[in-house]
């Protein structure tokens, strides 16, 4: 089969505003980045809440593994699917981010025959948005430092300086660095820190922000740091929010693009679930609501990361109601979970497929705890035998789930119908009854344990003393009633990443925690992961090139 690169090249796309007239735009609501792409103006997005609203339908998956899961491509593949079907549908997704493009785990734009297209502008610069988030947050960074400079009026204590630079890139060296070095008109010297955009407070308050001024309400709240008091020091307090608006005020409007089908798709934002809330913007969300009668959204990494904060941040803070929920798996990630090496994953195994499949147990039941119903699809591979699947669907319908095969990477919408008809049906008879798990009015950490037991499957929660510390600084400065996001390895239910299937009898363990204050919500950071990938010993960088006709290769 042919790479997604060079099926992508071979897609007959359509002039973006065919494609807006779809879902109701015109030429002038569009604010074009070529022929293929555009953002849609602030005047569209006004005029269309007067609309009723669509369904709204969730994709989410099992834990990734090397096994791959596709759930990006399934996204597309439903999308695709409903208008094959004749149905008005969109498609809702995040931006990817440079940092796993050139890294490890690749781009964002689903797979096969099941793609937002143009691919290569998409997963590389796009419309410049997080190339805007990047800047903004780097400003207020260069606004701290030449404060403290010019005289520090406000009293920060360069000891608790909390904000961070951002880059769009693995780069491990960035982690912790010193800067100030030179002589006394080059800064204060103190320790800094870099994170990959998507974990900037920045990116999460974009995807937060409801308008231009929930934007600006949200960026003034940003604490940067201390003063020697120990009071919070807001970026308002800086000067900082007008400037930082102003280089968000092009990357807060929603981008629209397509498929290889030509089912429009609103591409905006790009947190990561493990580290951040992993999910596209509100803006982008609520505003296919009003196009579309169906819109399929995505949430990053596995459902214990990405939906359960969908769940309990995203629809918390922006009045959102899933009508459906479809949990993506693959035989050959169950027999992972088993226990089955890579090299092994195609060779039929019911008993490692019966050990694995725990893994998707577990999700099954931590999407029942908040009342929205479930359809669980097999993104499906030509090595999977009859035995495998029927096993699959019998356990599936055995806990109540709808069941459907997707073989949305080798046909496409065609190849998603099953899925569609069954998520259709789903949506008729069976009503949501969304709840999130969790009452924001708990303790911090009462809202830790209900994520840890309820979702990861955790006997209980323990605590750095520096967490300790934080949190209750935290609940101190009257932030206790907000929701918690847990950064965690999206490998494992566990915050061991080498623990796969369902993991029990395990602790989870709290090594940091701080407040994002604009973007609404407390993180709480699990084991060993960082807010800063590293690139692998061999990125995929290195396969990436620009051939004699200036087209680019390499690129998946």
């Amino acid at each position: 089969m042919k790479s997604d690169i060079e099926i992508a090249k071979e897609a007959k796309m359509l002039p973006i505003d065919e494609i807006a007239k779809q879902v109701g735009l015109t030429a002038d609501d569009l604010e074009v980045y070529g022929k293929y792409k555009a953002k849609v103006s602030e005047e569209a997005i006004e005029r269309m809440k007067g609309n009723p609203d669509g369904k709204l339908v969730l994709v989410t998956a099992i834990n990734p593994t090397p096994a791959g899961e596709g759930k990006t491509t399934v996204t597309v593949g439903l999308g695709q699917a409903f208008g094959q079907l004749k149905k008005k549908a969109i498609i809702a997704l995040r931006e990817p981010s440079l940092g796993p493009c050139f890294g490890i785990k690749g781009g964002a734009a689903g797979g096969g025959y099941s793609q937002v297209v143009p691919m290569e502008e998409l997963n590389l610069h796009f419309t410049g948005d997080l190339h805007a988030i990047t800047s903004a947050n780097n400003l207020l960074a260069a606004m701290l430092d030449n404060h403290i400079q010019q005289g520090n009026q406000l009293g920060i204590d360069e000891r608790q300086i909390t904000w961070h630079r951002c880059l769009d890139m693995n780069d491990r060296v960035l982690r912790n660095v010193v800067v100030g070095l030179g002589s006394k008109a080059d800064g204060y010297v103190r320790e800094d820190h870099f994170v990959i955009t998507a974990a900037s407070e920045i990116m999460a308050i974009l995807c937060l922000a409801e308008d231009m001024e929930d934007l600006k309400e949200r960026l003034g709240r940003i604490i940067v740091g201390y003063s020697y008091e120990s009071k919070p020091v807001t970026a308002k307090d800086l000067g900082a929010v007008g400037a930082m608006a102003a280089l968000l005020k092009d990357a807060i409007k929603p981008n629209l693009v397509q498929t290889l089908e030509h089912t429009p798709a609103l591409v905006h934002g790009g947190p990561f679930a493990n580290i951040a809330h992993g999910c596209n913007s509100v803006r982008a969300t609520k505003l296919a609501l009003k196009m579309a009668d169906i819109v399929v959204t995505e949430a990053g990494f596995g459902a214990d990361l990405g939906a359960e904060k969908f769940l309990d941040i995203k629809c918390r803070q922006a009045g959102l109601k899933p009508d459906a929920v479809v949990l993506v798996a693959t035989i050959r990630a169950l027999k992972y979970n088993g226990g089955v090496s890579k090299n092994y994953l195609s060779n039929q195994d019911l008993e490692a497929l019966s050990r694995g499949i725990s893994n998707l147990g577990k999700h099954i039941e931590n999407l029942y705890h908040y009342g929205v119903p479930i359809i669980v699809t097999l993104n499906q591979f030509s090595t999977d035998t009859k035995a495998e699947i029927e096993y699959v669907k019998n356990y599936c319908e055995a806990r109540g789930c709808e069941f459907a095969l997707a073989n949305v990477f080798e046909d496409g919408g065609k190849g998603g119908i099953e899925l569609a008809e069954k998520v259709l049906k789903t949506l008729e008879e069976k009503k949501s009854e969304f709840k999130p798990i969790y009452d924001v009015q708990l303790p911090l950490t009462k809202k830790i344990e209900a994520i840890a037991k309820k979702i990861y499957g955790a006997d209980g929660v323990t605590y750095s003393a520096q967490a300790e510390k934080s949190l209750a600084m935290i609940e101190g400065l009257g932030y206790s009633d907000l929701p918690v996001c847990l950064a965690k390895n999206q490998y494992s239910l566990s915050d061991d990443p080498t623990k796969l299937g369902r993991p029990t009898g395990f602790n989870i363990n709290i090594r940091e925690a701080y407040l994002s204050a604009g973007a609404g919500f407390v993180v709480a950071i699990c084991g060993s992961i960082m807010t800063m990938p590293g690139l692998p010993k061999e990125p995929a960088a290195m396969k990436v090139d620009v051939n004699e006709k200036v087209e680019i290769t390499g690129l998946f």
